[in-house]
């Protein structure tokens, strides 16, 4: 047993880091490029983002932010002016701003159990955005900045409360981008004003 000894120290280390998978290309060379990652391997070392708190990407040609997640002590993000489609800040409990405008998002979820940390919010100009997942509908109203057509809400996934609306909503009036009043045209983005507060984008085409 003591003449095998002397082998162990020859043995390779090998590296147990924990990794966190980075499917998208253009997130990763982002990375790259603020030096928390050396190798496009769709991977990065949880160690060299769990303590990141800035992190800024725009204009980066972004459509996934898988991984993101894993950034925990986030707290200033600005992922604007990107591809995204999807983007889930629900482990990011430490966010203080978030601008996420200009991109394509259809599902935005915000449900980290501290919104009222959060001072800067800006999902502005995301056509396709209707509904944010928030934690505090009331506070997400008073302070942060969305379109006129998204809403927040605790679960934007609810159908029964959609349901409800539905049957009981009447349309007040049609607005265009200007907030003027006009009469239904087509090939022309409306806003459909209803009583319950709700608000649809509406493009009719020919």
């Amino acid at each position: 047993m003591i003449k095998l000894l002397p082998f162990l120290f020859f043995l390779p280390i090998i590296s147990l880091a924990q990794q966190t998978y980075v499917p998208d290309d253009n997130f990763e060379l982002a990375l790259i490029n603020e030096g928390f990652d050396f190798f496009l391997d769709d991977s990065v070392e949880t160690q060299s983002i769990d303590t990141v708190t800035y992190l800024y990407i725009p204009n980066q040609g972004i459509a996934d932010l898988t991984g993101i997640e894993d950034f925990s002590a986030l707290r200033n993000f600005f992922c604007h002016s990107n591809q995204l489609t999807f983007l889930n800040l629900s482990n990011n409990t430490h966010l203080f701003e978030i601008s996420c405008g200009n991109n394509q998002l259809v599902s935005l979820d915000v449900r980290n159990g501290n919104n009222q940390a959060l001072w800067y919010y800006n999902s502005m100009n995301n056509p396709l955005l209707n509904c944010v997942d928030v934690d505090d509908v009331a506070w997400a109203d008073y302070n942060w900045v969305k379109d006129i057509w998204t809403s927040f809400s605790n679960n934007c996934s609810t159908t029964e409360l959609q349901s409800n609306l539905v049957l009981n909503k009447k349309l007040l009036k049609v607005v265009d981008i200007f907030g003027n009043t006009i009469n239904q045209k087509r090939n022309t983005f409306l806003f459909q004003v209803y009583n319950d507060g709700t608000v649809k984008k509406r493009l009719i085409l020919e």
